[in-house]
């Protein structure tokens, strides 16, 4: 069967190239430097590479919604690095009107990771961590305290501390790969419970893939995010 002249032309200019049919293009940035960023108008995507023993891992991105990273970290302890996309609120908790994120990613089968939210509040005192998918050896910090239906997602929430902050950690009762999340309400759930109060800022919101362990090299990817602000 002969092929439409503008189908020839792009076979040709393909082959010239060296490049098949079905080869991958370049993503817009990408990255393998521990603590790469790059930005995408009010958001930042960040490779972060910063637990002890971490092996290579790089980044790629076409925008704050459309991100990954292929990580080849050992099967030891430790976090080893939380590639994210973060865009900062700078509000108090009490003037929020109106705080929400959507998500969906793709992560492996294999290995050690949770994909997670990290929001940071009153300049790092207080970190939030919602997690929304774990697999392997990984767990939150610090005990069980409670367990809520909050912001649209049932929770086994944690109250501990890292030693530098404390660490508030709603682990959702069942893993999901996609979904919304009505952030305001897990933040007035806490002042609610007198983990702060109304007048505590909300610094930055990072949403991302905190991993332990992926040895032989595994795909992590990001295809739907953001965050609406009121």
């Amino acid at each position: 069967m002969r092929l439409p002249r503008l189908v020839t032309v792009a076979v040709a200019v393909l082959a010239t190239l060296g490049l098949g049919a079905g080869a991958a293009y370049a993503a817009v940035w990408e990255s393998s430097e521990k603590f790469a960023t790059w930005s995408d108008g009010d958001y930042i995507v960040r490779n972060n590479i910063w637990g002890s023993g971490a092996g290579s891992q790089t980044i790629w991105a076409n925008s704050h919604g459309d991100w990954g990273v292929t990580a080849d970290h050992p099967n030891t302890g430790g976090v080893k690095s939380y590639p994210h996309v973060g865009r900062t609120v700078d509000e108090s908790v009490g003037a929020i009107d109106g705080l929400s994120s959507e998500f969906a990613v793709t992560a492996p089968e294999s290995g050690s990771y949770a994909t997670a939210y990290d929001i940071w509040v009153d300049n790092h005192d207080y970190e939030i961590m919602l997690w929304m998918n774990q697999h392997g050896a990984v767990g939150p910090i610090g005990s069980r305290v409670d367990t809520i239906e909050v912001g649209g997602h049932r929770w086994d929430v944690h109250r501990g501390s890292n030693g530098s902050n404390e660490v508030f950690s709603f682990v959702r009762t069942g893993d999901t790969s996609s979904g919304t999340v009505d952030v305001e309400a897990v933040l007035d759930w806490i002042v609610q419970r007198g983990w702060f109060d109304s007048g505590a800022t909300v610094g930055e919101v990072q949403f991302g893939f905190e991993i332990t362990s992926s040895s032989g090299g595994l795909d992590f990817a990001t295809s739907r995010y953001s965050l609406s602000a009121g």
